[in-house]
């Protein structure tokens, strides 16, 4: 890789970077280590095997490394034909691999597993690994629907709905990820919904300072990284995630996964394209729960929620700048429904009208009480308000207490010239000031409101809610309690 190629990828990297603090982790594997510290300071690994769990022989790496494989030189990059799937069904992955040589993919399912983070569920024989054809662009969209399947995951029945990594892996010890769901063929509680419309928004692959784009950048012909005026308007589903392979927020999701499934919630698993596409049915659930940044939403996808809460299901916002781009969604060159993305940003239509929820006249406080505000430069504590409210119960936080770092990343507040939804209580539980990029005094909110229907609507207003749930180095036990008071109240809701 040239110096100058180097300088355009890692600019990139860095773009990603700046608006989360809490963007990627705790992946550890992503940092090249097997094991990890928890929050008591024990050394434990990022996986637990269930093989030698049951008695069987304890897996060992077959190969050299980890090394992180990038978008330049390509070593080891894939993605997969659907998000999601329901047991029993199949998930194809196309793969590149340069130079060629015999690949693995390693299946893990995410969740709590005693603390170790994920569980290895299944592995595929050696691959003989090929160099797909170059991205295909088509103005600033890039897609790689023309690259060759290289592996087909059966899903069998038994496995339960969650969120899966298929870890790729190289003879010579590069190492890239491939997301994807086991869609709930059953009931639940709760309904976790992965966004993944989200995560291809910002998805800027290939990162190689020439060809990738995402709904935020783009580079021109001197490999200087451009700005949302320049990127493009439409992206594709049919190619990897940049970097390392996960998307940009997937973090969040996790940190929701491990605290639900250690605390024994009953939880199934979507994508948010089975949402807009009507593949599952929101109202069978107590609560529908968005545990990340879901910043990009269809009508498909809001008229779903709002039919859910009227019906008296829950919902539960665990981010911030939550609904705050109305896209659309349509099929690939190859007829695949919804595998491309388009939202036209900040480019006005015949009337002038840009791709933002409030400016074509619904607001997103319609649905979640409150709605975005800004960026946070840096975390800010959170200010407990209403303290004596059923969702701080037992927490052991006061009027006024101080959650030191809870307001980070991006903040939502109430707009009092706004319009609210219909409700029967409504309540914010945190006011918390925090100073702009540009020295203003701002403010944070976390809202609850109660439809008439009997549903909640929980908003934490805040990127870092979810992390202080299950991350090392982030968790605070009043943030797990209060999501607990929460969560059991909807669950027992009739």
């Amino acid at each position: 890789m040239s110096t100058d190629q180097i300088r355009r990828w890692e600019s990139g990297a860095l773009a990603h970077g700046v608006s989360d603090p809490f963007g990627q982790g705790p992946l550890p594997w992503l940092r090249g280590a097997t094991q990890y510290l928890d929050d008591t300071g024990q050394v434990v690994p990022w996986y637990v095997d269930l093989a030698a769990g049951s008695g069987g022989a304890a897996h060992r790496p077959r190969f050299p490394g980890p090394r992180t494989a990038d978008d330049v030189r390509r070593q080891i990059k894939g993605f997969a034909s659907a998000g999601s799937v329901l047991p029993g069904g199949a998930v194809d992955f196309r793969i590149t691999v340069d130079p060629p040589q015999e690949f693995t993919v390693d299946v893990y399912r995410i969740g709590h597993y005693g603390g170790d983070g994920a569980a290895k569920m299944s592995a595929s024989p050696r691959l003989s690994g090929i160099v797909q054809p170059a991205p295909l662009a088509a103005g600033r969209t890039v897609s790689c629907h023309h690259w060759w399947q290289s592996w087909r995951l059966q899903i069998p029945t038994y496995w339960n709905t969650g969120a899966y990594v298929a870890v790729l892996t190289t003879a010579d010890g590069y190492r890239s990820h491939v997301p994807f769901t086991v869609r709930a063929a059953h009931e639940a509680d709760l309904l976790l919904l992965m966004p993944d419309v989200t995560w291809q928004a910002y998805n800027l692959y290939p990162e190689d300072g020439r060809t990738g784009a995402s709904l935020y950048h783009a580079w021109d012909e001197s490999g200087q990284l451009l700005g949302e005026e320049q990127a493009a308007t439409t992206v594709s589903f049919d190619r990897p995630y940049a970097g390392a392979g996960l998307p940009l927020h997937i973090g969040h999701a996790y940190d929701f996964v491990r605290f639900a499934e250690r605390y024994g919630y009953d939880v199934a698993y979507a994508d948010a394209r089975d949402l807009h596409a009507g593949r599952i049915d929101p109202t069978r659930y107590r609560g529908l729960v968005f545990p990340g940044h879901d910043e990009y939403w269809s009508k498909p996808m809001r008229r779903a929620a709002e039919t859910a809460r009227d019906a008296g299901t829950s919902l539960v916002f665990l981010s911030a700048n939550t609904m705050y781009w109305q896209v659309e969604l349509a099929a690939s060159p190859a007829g695949d429904p919804d595998r491309l993305l388009s939202c036209r940003k900040r480019h006005g239509d015949s009337k002038g009208r840009t791709a933002l929820w409030r400016d074509l006249g619904e607001p997103e406080q319609l649905l979640l009480g409150v709605q975005y505000a800004g960026r946070v430069p840096q975390p800010a504590p959170l200010i407990v308000r209403n303290a004596g409210h059923w969702l701080w119960e037992a927490t052991g936080a006061g009027e006024g207490d101080e959650i030191p770092g809870l307001v980070a990343g991006e903040a939502d507040r109430y707009y009092p010239r706004t319009a609210l939804p219909e409700s029967t209580e409504r309540i914010l539980l945190a006011h918390s000031p925090y100073e702009s990029a540009d020295g203003r005094r701002c403010h944070q909110e976390t809202s609850l409101y109660r439809a008439p229907s009997g549903a909640y609507v929980f908003a934490a207003g805040t990127f870092a809610w979810s992390p202080a749930l299950d991350r090392p180095g982030h968790v605070d036990p009043r943030v797990q309690r209060a999501t607990a008071n929460l969560l059991d109240r909807i669950c027992k809701h009739d």
